[in-house]
């Protein structure tokens, strides 16, 4: 069993092997009733209630991946309520630590009066009343009253996720910017992403066509029990004619977005589309900054498909995200689908592949900059590497932001004028592109990782890896 973070994304792993043994083996109808009792034996239940709940949730899975085949344009994250229902609603409660004081700050600063006492002047929420302002736990000397925010709510940054009159969580659409941090933190596994496994499995049975794979430089921050190249030799093994690195992607999205900021004077990063989302979402008077430069996976997919522009290109990352942009106007004649790298275990082991008995395939496709592009603050190195490297003069003064939330405080100070610098690289994950929800871990040494691998690169500078692919 590969290592994992969670249960919860043992379990997708377990449903997408299944579901991609039966689907390559033409069997998919004939295993559908057959698959749930596989990955739930019985007979005593191991995570819900009972089997048959454990099973229903399992075949909710199933419908998921089934209907995400045909890519249509609905939000690549959504919720499963069977799966959702048992998590507490959230709120502000008062605890034990309550000491029945006589000040009373919390029903003083509660602005719908919903705080009350008992006959031993112990403090109650009416929940009824309450509209979780959170006064009350401000101005608690004991500190007795606390916030419980579901974990899908608490880990999305653009309050996204709300609840549903029944209690189950809900996605407002047109605040999600697919980062899929609820899909990780989620602990009943309720929250889900698309996958196009059953797409590409198809594509990968046809002889007829050239299959490319784009990988991402994170890539070496996962399968820590094999080396990168033999996971590069597993997914040719899948089928895959060609395996090529997004971090080439990245050096030319350095020296293109280099250029731009000089134009430009001020510019914000192109390269995570969750942070894009969040700019023209809630700073709609700072789009015409973002820069114009395709994502790194979109620049090579647009270089693969000028070279053979009749291939299958599949991007592979720790991104849900990418999913939603592949779906893009500007992205979609470039890049055909995208799974992470969950779905690529799950593929590896459905084909029975043992890497560990496989030879290193050797990449040599991107510079040192390029691949470093995995972690926060890679961007920002490679930016002041092009302008060096095409004899500009300009100063890059870089925000390098490590998350939402550093994202939303450096573009307020862009729209208002008051940003220490002309440049921010955004990540909508913390750690950048290691920090993503579907990377199979998430270590301290992630970062490490990345630079390590960066620096096996036998590139000499940007614009080499730009030009031997030409």
């Amino acid at each position: 069993m590969p290592k994992f973070d969670t249960r919860v994304q043992e379990l997708r792993y377990r449903i997408l092997k299944e579901v991609a043994i039966a689907y390559k083996n033409n069997q998919l109808k004939e295993k559908l009733l057959e698959i749930p009792k596989i990955i739930v034996p019985g007979p005593k239940p191991s995570m819900r209630c009972c089997i048959y709940k454990e099973r229903a949730i399992v075949e909710e899975r199933m419908s998921l991946i089934l209907k995400a085949k045909e890519k249509n344009n609905s939000n690549v994250i959504k919720v499963i309520p069977i799966a959702c229902d048992e998590c507490p609603l959230g709120g502000y409660f008062i605890g034990d630590a309550c000491r029945g004081c006589i000040a009373h700050r919390c029903e003083q600063s509660c602005p719908k009066k919903a705080i009350y006492f008992d006959e031993n002047q112990r403090a109650h929420i009416n929940k009824e009343m309450c509209i979780n302002c959170g006064l009350c736990a401000k101005n608690c000397p004991y500190n007795a009253i606390e916030n419980r925010i579901r974990p899908c709510e608490k880990s999305c940054k653009t309050h996204a996720i709300h609840s549903s009159e029944d209690g189950h969580a809900i996605i407002d659409d047109n605040k999600c910017i697919q980062c899929g941090n609820c899909v990780y933190m989620c602990p009943f596994g309720a929250v889900v992403d698309d996958s196009y496994i059953l797409d590409i499995i198809d594509h990968l049975n046809d002889k007829n066509i050239k299959k490319i794979a784009v990988i991402a430089p994170s890539i070496s921050s996962n399968f820590y029990e094999v080396k990168t190249g033999q996971v590069v030799s597993a997914i040719k093994e899948l089928g895959f004619d060609l395996v090529v690195e997004a971090a080439l992607g990245a050096d030319i999205v350095a020296l293109h977005e280099g250029k731009e900021l000089t134009e430009k004077g001020k510019l914000t990063s192109s390269c995570c589309p969750a942070f894009v989302s969040y700019i023209k979402k809630n700073f709609p008077s700072l789009v015409e900054n973002i820069s114009s430069s395709l994502s790194p996976m979109a620049c090579i997919g647009q270089v693969m498909k000028q070279k053979y522009p009749d291939s299958y290109i599949v991007f592979i990352g720790p991104c849900t995200a990418k999913k939603q942009e592949i779906k893009d106007e500007k992205v979609k004649k470039y890049i055909d689908s995208a799974m992470t790298f969950e779905e690529l275990q799950a593929l590896i082991d459905a084909y029975e592949i043992d890497m560990k008995l496989l030879k290193e395939d050797q990449l040599n496709d991107a510079s040192y900059f390029g691949r470093i592009f995995a972690r926060c603050g890679g961007l920002t190195d490679a930016i002041n590497e092009s302008l060096k490297e095409q004899n500009i003069d300009f100063v890059a003064k870089s925000v390098a932001c490590d998350g939402i939330l550093a994202c939303r405080e450096a573009l307020n100070k862009m729209k208002n004028g008051t940003l220490d610098g002309n440049f921010i690289e955004g990540m909508a994950c913390v750690g950048g592109c290691v920090g993503g929800p579907c990377n199979l871990t998430h270590e301290l040494k992630d970062k490490m990782s990345v630079e390590k691998y960066g620096k096996t690169s036998q590139k000499e500078s940007i614009k080499q890896a730009v030009e031997d692919i030409k």
